[in-house]
């Protein structure tokens, strides 16, 4: 078997920053990377000086590996730096926060305004018993409110754990039992094409084996809407918000936090089917976030800044809520689907609001590719100047896509490489600095320490194609898995000893920049070849017929694994020619080793409900076995049908 990943895509095309673009960003000198590298606990402590701290820390680091403590000494509050140093100073009458509904209601909150909120919040769940160290579940729409509820819980130093909307009852009990979290923050539903998601039954459900939660705090979303019910009613457990909240004083004053005390446990899918609850604290992962935040989407005072992804998500944690206001940004939050009423509901966002930057999934990106260009074409995007992907690799075409439709060929296109462990975006272009290059999230910011390095930890130089892994310790790395040490040493740190292995397979070029292959579950083996399966996506996703694949390896006798590809083409493409033509178009762009052995034209993908591919199940369906879990799936038909086909197929 090869040692390494075998990198075989190439792509030529180059995008220098805007001239005008570079003089006015935030970074532009690249000898920033080498101030980080010379000393680099003096350039983490230079951005922690940015934020208001309580008490200054005596040490930046201690890094006793894997076990890393950041700022010690410290003493801060999240809540105080993302809420009251604004509304106390300058950004007072500023938007924070502008909630647009899924049904078109549009809400928003100044800083003063927010900071008022927050405080009721707070003292609103100190009234329900909820105390310094007490854990808080919640599981609520992206409604202004939750990020409130989140601000609320740091300020009075109680942890949360955010859990997507979109997870079952047994998702959600597994996670507040393994928290034994004290309460829960929810609504009575949610918006989502038009439909009620019924929050408060799915809490009812998990509750009923969840003995630690004594407290249910319930906001009123969906009030009276036809045929809706909101589950029972708990008297003595449950309490609607606005019976609570609004007679609390603003009166609410900041607790101050160690720097490594815990602010949240964000929980996320493991290999054993147990989810992993990572661990994040507060100082370090503030600097982390805020710093990257102001790099990486050179925010400026005026911005008006959009992140598509939901706070379920660590991208929610960290660039809709504590990145971005703690840099005093204005956060656009929107509630639903990005297809309701039409297919345009983005761009109609980013129109109406006068978003300027605009960061989101490159499978949203692929999906608008699929609907047609005339959608954001109907819109005013000329408000935009910078534009950012996150959550998987992207293709070069939807890059170029992007950048073209949605950019206007103008806005510099920052593709970020980062983990819900890592906290912080770790790996992208610096918008003033780098050359971009559609597909390659370019190399790690300043202050990262990162390594291609082959199956025996080997650190592998030049144009190599390997694993991932990261060779110092971070300010927003995770401190651990919450009441799981071992696990924590065993999947992060026992691969490559003395490094991070991130699960990630990663190419790096000639020039040294960097392109991220995907999961290593991903890579698959075709006759001793080590081959992503994201390169062979982007291959299929390169002829012009194809708006997005996925790529699955599964069980071949002779070569160990066969590739199957399942396509979406766009509209107007059709014809029993196309399977051949697409399989002939991988093999030229990328070699015979990768052209697929089966390829399905298919009506859709499986994706969950925030847009991504669950390659886990078309891996269960390529081998015949019983499917996986389906519960976070936008719509579990599209399995089933998908199923039908193959089997179809291969009788």
């Amino acid at each position: 078997m090869s040692e390494t990943i075998e990198a075989l895509l190439e792509e030529g095309r180059r995008y220098p920053p805007p001239e005008e673009f570079t003089r006015n960003a935030n970074l532009s000198d690249p000898a920033v990377y080498d101030r980080a590298e010379k000393d680099v606990e003096a350039f983490w402590e230079e951005w922690a000086d940015r934020l208001d701290w309580f008490e200054r820390w005596h040490t930046v680091l201690e890094w006793n590996p894997p076990y890393a403590k950041w700022f010690l000494g410290g003493k801060i509050n999240a809540c105080h730096n993302c809420v009251d140093r604004h509304a106390e100073g300058a950004r007072a009458d500023k938007v924070a926060i502008i909630n647009e509904g899924e049904p078109g209601d549009v809400r928003t909150l100044t800083y003063s305004e927010l900071r008022d909120e927050v405080a009721r919040a707070a003292n609103a769940l100190k009234e329900l018993g909820v105390g310094r160290g007490d854990i808080v579940c919640l599981y609520m729409p992206m409604i202004m409110e939750l990020a409130v509820a989140m601000l609320a819980c740091a300020r009075i130093g109680a942890p949360h754990t955010v859990v997507f909307g979109g997870f079952s009852a047994e998702s959600l009990k597994e996670r507040i039992n393994d928290t034994r979290a004290k309460a829960v923050i929810t609504a009575d539903g949610g918006w989502r094409r038009g439909k009620v998601v019924p929050l408060k039954r799915t809490i009812d459900e998990a509750l009923a084996q969840c003995p630690s939660v004594s407290r249910v705090l319930v906001y009123r979303r969906i009030g009276d809407a036809a045929e809706f019910d909101a589950g029972q009613w708990v008297e003595g457990r449950d309490v609607w918000w606005h019976d609570i909240v609004p007679k609390q004083s603003t009166d609410c004053p900041c607790e101050p936090m160690d720097s490594e005390d815990m602010l949240y446990v964000l929980y996320t899918s493991g290999s054993t089917g147990h989810p992993k609850g990572i661990v994040h604290t507060t100082g370090g992962y503030l600097v982390g976030t805020s710093a990257t935040f102001h790099w990486v989407f050179d925010h400026k005072e005026e911005d008006i800044y959009w992140c598509t992804a939901d706070v379920g998500w660590v991208t929610g944690h960290s660039y809709v809520v504590y990145g971005p206001l703690a840099e005093g940004a204005t956060v656009v939050m929107y509630e639903g689907a990005p297809d309701a009423p039409d297919k345009d509901r983005f761009w109609r966002i980013v129109e109406r609001h006068k978003v300027s930057i605009l960061y989101t999934a490159p499978t949203a990106i692929r999906t608008f590719m699929k609907w047609g260009d005339e959608f954001p074409a109907r819109c005013d995007l000329s408000s935009l100047r910078l534009l950012g992907t996150v959550g998987e690799p992207i293709n070069p075409e939807a890059w170029v896509w992007y950048r073209d439709h949605i950019g206007g060929e103008r806005c510099p296109v920052v593709d970020t490489w980062w983990q819900t462990e890592t906290g912080m975006i770790l790996i992208s272009p610096l918008p003033g600095i780098t050359v971009c290059k559609p597909g390659s999230a370019t190399r790690p910011l300043p202050g990262i320490g990162a390594a291609v390095c082959a199956e025996d930890g080997t650190v592998l130089e030049g144009p190599r194609g390997g694993y991932l892994a990261l060779t110092q310790p971070w300010p927003a790395m995770l401190r651990g898995i919450f009441n799981d040490p071992d696990r924590y040493v065993e999947q992060y740190w026992s691969q490559f000893p003395g490094k991070y292995f991130t699960g990630d397979g990663v190419k790096r070029d000639e020039e040294g920049d960097l392109w991220l292959l995907g999961r290593v579950d991903d890579v698959m083996n075709v006759a001793g070849h080590r081959i992503s399966t994201m390169e062979v996506e982007s291959a299929l996703v390169d002829h012009p017929a194809v708006a997005e694949a996925a790529v699955i390896g599964r069980s071949h006798d002779v070569k160990g694994q066969a590739i199957a590809a399942f396509v979406l083409l766009k509209s107007g493409y059709s014809g029993d020619h196309l399977p051949k033509e697409l399989r002939a178009h991988v093999a030229k762009m990328i070699g015979p080793i990768a052209r697929p052995d089966d390829l399905y034209i298919c009506g859709d993908l499986p994706k969950t409900r925030s847009g991504k591919i669950m390659r886990r199940l078309l891996r269960d369906i390529a081998e015949g076995r019983a499917l996986g879990d389906t519960t976070t799936l936008a719509d579990p038909a599209v399995v089933a049908s998908l199923r039908d086909q193959y089997e179809q197929t291969e009788a």
